[in-house]
Parts: C-alpha cells; structure tokens; sequence
C-alpha cells in the first residue's frame, strides 16, 4: 500500500493495541457509529479476551497466545491506536515499528506521551498523532483533543479527526496544552462520577433506597447539562436562575462556597496535569 493510498481510504483498517478502558470505549463508539471503518483489530495480553462476543467486523489477537500478534495486528492498517499504559507505550512502537505501512497514522491514547518520543521509535513514513480522549466516546459523547506530529499530512491528521468526531466532539490544539486537556476533560468523568457518587450517597442516608437516590441524583445531573447544551446560557447564569434569594438553594450553595469547592477543584486538575507532565518527562 502507497502512502497516497493509506491517508485517502474512505473506510480505514483501524487496530487498537491494547482494548482497555479508553480503547473499548472508542471501539464501542466506532461500532455503535457503524460507518466509518472498515475492519477492526483489537490485541490483548489475556487469551480470555477471545472469548467475548466479538461482532463481524472485529478480529482480536491474543500477546499470550502469539508474542507476534501486535505486529500481525498492524500489518495493513491505515490507523493504529495505542491503548496501552504509558509506561508500556515505547516498548510497544519498538516492537511494531517495522511492521506498519508507509503512510499509516499512529495515535496515542496515553496520557503523557509526546508525538516526538513516538517518532522516535518509528520510520519516516509513519505519521503520529497525540490524542486524549474520554470513555464517554463509548456512547458517541467523548471529548477528544488531538495534535499533530510532525510529519503527518493534513489529509492524514483530518482522517484522525473524523475518527474522533464519528464518537464525539474534537478539539485540535497544539501539544503543549495535552496535558491540561489530560486533567480537564480526559480524567473529567471521574470528577463527575465521583460527585454523583457522593451525592447519591448522601441521598440514600437521608432515607432513599439506593436506587431511588441514583435516579434521583443521576437524572438531575443528565438534565442540567442538556439545559446547559441547550439554553445558551452560561453555568453561572444557571445556576443564579435556581438560587432564590433566602431559599434552598442558596443555602446549600453557601456552604460549598464555604468550603472553597472552587480550590479543591483547581488544586486536584493541577494535580492531574503536573502528574501529565511528570509521565510527558518519563518519570
């Protein structure tokens, strides 16, 4: 396959090596979208994974059955997605490197990894990318930044965007604001989950049955933000719009505002980014 070939195909070979977390999530999202690739590959290390349900169109390797299966994963394969740990990711590309075809794209989900340690490890004629996604991409809401390497062509870098856009929204944006993204938007569900754990939580001791606090709790979260998306207004003018003065509202506000939730929420994202950083720097 030429390079002109591997960055025009309508319906890419997409392989993702290593379907954790965020690799399932895109997979799912790929398959639920059903039109944009052509075939998938998936690798895992465990043989257990074979056993799942694949649907048509996936094909999964095994690393415990055949130590050659990342690289029978890659061979043809327009758009290679790294699923692995960070820490795993440069043994990964030494071991693949030169099994990719010339003009194929190779795209980081990692947290940390840079598109110049990436081309480091691969040859010329295979582009990389940098992106940080989130598991929301699963269900077609995923929020992905990407950015580009320097040698990927705007063909290639476009058809790595419609990717990220058949399960989501994208943002492209130059790799030095990564690792912010990888604190924001990339761990940002777990922010959420863990609000509407403690939230939910708190409803079930005030005499609710467990699922009547999800419901309640879950529900309230999934309807603020479609009057979010929806209104045009902004989170704070929202907000004022619930908080009567003397009510409910604004005493409960009060005592988030008490105990600075605005800090505790900007020192845990620093914590994320600089933890970003430390991974970008190998440490």
């Amino acid at each position: 396959m030429t390079s002109n070939q591997a960055i025009t195909q309508t319906h890419p070979t997409i392989t993702i090596l290593g379907a954790g977390a965020m690799g399932s999530a895109i997979l799912d999202g790929l398959l639920a979208e059903g039109r944009f690739a052509r075939e998938f590959r998936v690798t895992n290390r465990r043989r257990d994974s074979l056993l799942l349900p694949w649907p048509a169109g996936v094909t999964a390797f095994s690393t415990e059955d055949d130590r050659n299966a990342n690289r029978a994963a890659v061979e043809g394969a327009e758009l290679v997605l790294l699923g692995v740990k960070p820490s795993m990711v440069d043994d990964l590309l030494a071991e693949i490197a030169d099994a990719l075809e010339p003009g194929a794209v190779v795209v980081s989900l990692a947290a940390g990894v840079t598109t110049a340690m990436m081309e480091s490890f691969l040859p010329e004629h295979v582009a990389v990318v940098r992106s940080m996604s989130n598991t929301p991409a699963g269900v077609g809401f995923g929020m992905t930044a990407i950015a580009r390497g320097s040698r990927v062509s705007d063909a290639q870098f476009e058809l790595v965007g419609r990717m990220f856009r058949a399960v989501g929204e994208v943002l492209v944006l130059p790799e030095e604001k990564l690792d912010a993204v990888t604190a924001v938007s990339g761990s940002g569900p777990a922010y959420v989950y863990y609000m509407i754990e403690s939230f939910a939580r708190t409803a079930a001791d005030m005499g609710f049955t467990q699922a009547e606090a999800e419901t309640l709790v879950t529900e309230t979260f999934r309807g603020a933000v479609e009057l979010l998306r929806a209104s045009g207004k902004s989170p704070e003018r929202l907000r004022l719009d619930v908080t009567s003065p003397g009510g409910t509202t604004e005493r409960a506000i009060g005592v988030l505002e008490n105990a600075d939730l605005s800090a505790t929420f900007a020192a845990a994202i620093a914590a994320a980014a600089a933890r970003s950083k430390e991974m970008s720097a190998g440490r």
